[in-house]
């Protein structure tokens, strides 16, 4: 494949990384209350729009990404000439989309009590510190080998499943999720089409995520056939572990749940980006088979034991996924050197990157208050912080199904 190939290539593969972003939004959404379905859509714009900016402005020369020559500190960026005009500069791209879809991954976890100004600071320390300090880490060598991560399973899934376990717990459990007794209740989502409408937009997203992840460090000269293999194990692991899913919830719960379904397609998504080039088909299709029964267990160990509210299993899917992912990378990688290399990848993530998440985000809590207050959250973050129902023609204020 010749530069020209290569670049025609990586910007067609790049353009559909959006649609990733765009079915997160509608899961996030479609798993919480319609109450709070505008307050969701609107983080998800604001989260986007402020991290893009952030790593621009500062996050890039943190990471040291590439492309990095085009990013500085401070204004910088915004008064340089930036020639996008060869691929070196449009590979530049992928580490800002890479660091929103990362951002958007708490506000599943935080659905329904997160003020939208708590958000967008929380987003800020995200996207200027967080990401990118372990992105830059895991861009160096580690003893004999470099982390493999192809599509993110622990540089953009895991950063961000971890930051929502820190967001989940300092924010607390939506009001009347658990009973006296600690029980939790079922708040079922207000919109199961959005939820699986957006696992299709996320695939034809993941593909481009995977596939331009791994052209950065792919030969031009083998980007063509790896490429076939990239989009096959991306699906197949993707439809093994949506098939696990379904499987594991009729044998617990006597019948398939399509919210744990689609979290099993999206667990399929992360766990397989991180080896996305390198794995077999078959090992592929294993990565999701073990993602899709571990996100419906993950599920329900965080809620019933953990006290963990997580209305769209966020933390499951994209913390637990991408965990996997790493450690299965290694594992069918067949080089102890690699399967360490992820190990320490790991250890990095819990040791470091979920201890600073959780110290940042609780003092910054301690200056901007988080969780809206027990009235919004009763009337509905759409009318307490925007003024307006997202579906006004409906009665969307029922409690019925809570514990009382």
């Amino acid at each position: 494949m010749t530069a020209d190939a290569w670049f025609a290539v990586y910007l067609l593969f790049i353009l559909v990384v959006p649609l990733a972003i765009a079915g997160l939004a509608l899961i996030n959404t479609g798993l919480g209350r319609s109450r709070s379905a505008a307050h969701a859509m609107t983080s998800s714009l604001c989260v986007l729009s402020l991290a893009i900016l952030i790593y621009f402005a500062w996050g890039g020369a943190v990471e040291g990404a590439v492309g990095g020559p085009y990013f500085g500190v401070g204004l910088g960026p915004f008064l340089r000439y930036v020639p996008w005009t060869n691929a070196s500069s449009a590979a530049s791209l992928l580490p800002i989309l890479s660091v929103a879809l990362s951002a958007m991954i708490p506000l599943g976890s935080a659905a329904d009590r997160w003020r939208l100004s708590g958000a967008c600071f929380s987003t800020a320390v995200f996207a200027g510190i967080i990401y990118p300090l372990f992105a830059r880490w895991a861009a160096h060598p580690h003893g004999m080998t470099f982390l493999l991560d192809a599509g993110g399973s622990g540089r953009i899934q895991a950063t961000g499943g971890l930051t929502a376990l820190s967001l989940s717990w300092l924010l607390g459990p939506r009001i009347g999720k658990y009973s006296a007794n600690g029980m939790p209740a079922a708040i079922p989502a207000h919109n199961g089409v959005f939820v699986l409408f957006g696992c299709m937009l996320a695939w034809i997203g993941w593909l481009g995520l995977n596939s331009t992840g791994a052209m950065l460090h792919i030969p031009p000269g083998l980007a063509a056939e790896r490429l076939v293999l990239i989009v096959f194990n991306t699906s197949s692991a993707a439809a093994a572990a949506s098939l696990a899913a379904a499987a594991t919830t009729r044998a617990r719960f006597r019948r398939p749940d399509a919210s744990l379904i689609a979290n099993g397609w999206m667990a399929g998504l992360v766990s397989t980006s991180a080896g996305c080039a390198t794995l077999k088909p078959a090992t592929a299709i294993l990565t999701g088979l073990v993602a899709g029964v571990i996100v419906v267990l993950a599920v329900e160990f965080f809620e019933l034991h953990l006290k963990v509210d997580d209305p769209c299993g966020s933390i499951s899917v994209h913390a637990v996924g991408g965990l996997w992912g790493l450690l299965a990378a290694g594992i069918f990688s067949g080089s102890s050197a690699q399967f360490m290399a992820q190990l320490v990848g790991i250890a990095t993530l819990l040791g470091l990157i979920f201890p600073m998440s959780y110290g940042l985000n609780w003092l910054l809590s301690r200056f901007i208050p988080y969780r809206v207050s027990i009235d919004g959250e009763r009337q509905g973050l759409d009318l307490h912080e925007l003024g307006a129902d997202a579906y006004p023609e409906f009665v969307v204020h029922a409690d019925e199904f809570l514990q009382r």
